[in-house]
């Protein structure tokens, strides 16, 4: 089973409808006890930085997240869930995130429209199963006024030009982020789930 993490800050009943869609059993939790038992685990975002991270502590989720990053298990971000994995943000103030990745979240530039809000193409950089079979230059919907900014190249796995090249997808193991909402992307975006849920099959 695919544990949903339900924080209080994702649109995660899309993102479990999706994996089902695909044939893949997923379920939306907030029991850290549901999370540990999961076979794969996603961490929806949408929101500010440190609500989410606020949000994991005072749920008791946060260790247990922490954790399953730890062991190899298979793990996706998506949005926010992508910039929690890394070291900190400067949205509001700065707040460190879950440290998984190095690198910083970091406001637009000035002269792009914030919220970066619709289909953009991701550029694949670097081979990986989470994106087994999808062409690149595929559209995917994105909706986001941060991104992740990773200190070492080697993580990343894909990125967008939105005025400026940034990253929106990044990886390691089996923990991966995506800024992009694959549950908003249509069939592509389906296939994203598809191979993640294969993934989390192989490895079960």
């Amino acid at each position: 089973m695919i544990a949903v993490i339900d924080y209080g800050m994702g649109n995660l009943r899309s993102v479990e409808k999706g994996f089902v869609k695909t044939g893949f059993e997923a379920k939306v939790v907030s029991e850290p006890e549901a999370v540990a038992r999961a076979a794969g685990v996603v961490l929806p975002g949408v929101g500010a930085f440190a609500d989410a991270m606020s949000n994991l502590r005072s749920s008791g989720l946060l260790e247990v997240v922490v954790r399953t990053l730890e062991s190899g298990k298979p793990f996706l971000g998506i949005c926010l869930g992508l910039q929690l994995l890394f070291e900190a943000s400067e949205e509001w103030q700065e707040t460190p995130g879950l440290g998984f990745f190095r690198g910083r979240v970091r406001r637009l530039p000035e002269g792009v429209k914030v919220p970066h809000m619709g289909w953009n193409e991701l550029i694949l950089t670097r081979p990986t199963p989470l994106f087994a079979g999808i062409p690149d230059r595929t559209r995917f919907y994105f909706v986001h006024s941060y991104y992740a900014d990773p200190r070492d190249r080697a993580v990343i796995l894909g990125e967008t030009d939105y005025g400026v090249r940034f990253t929106v997808a990044a990886g390691r193991e089996r923990v991966f982020g995506i800024q992009f909402h694959p549950e908003k992307s249509s069939s592509w975006g389906l296939q994203v789930l598809a191979n993640f849920g294969k993934l989390v099959t192989e490895c079960s």
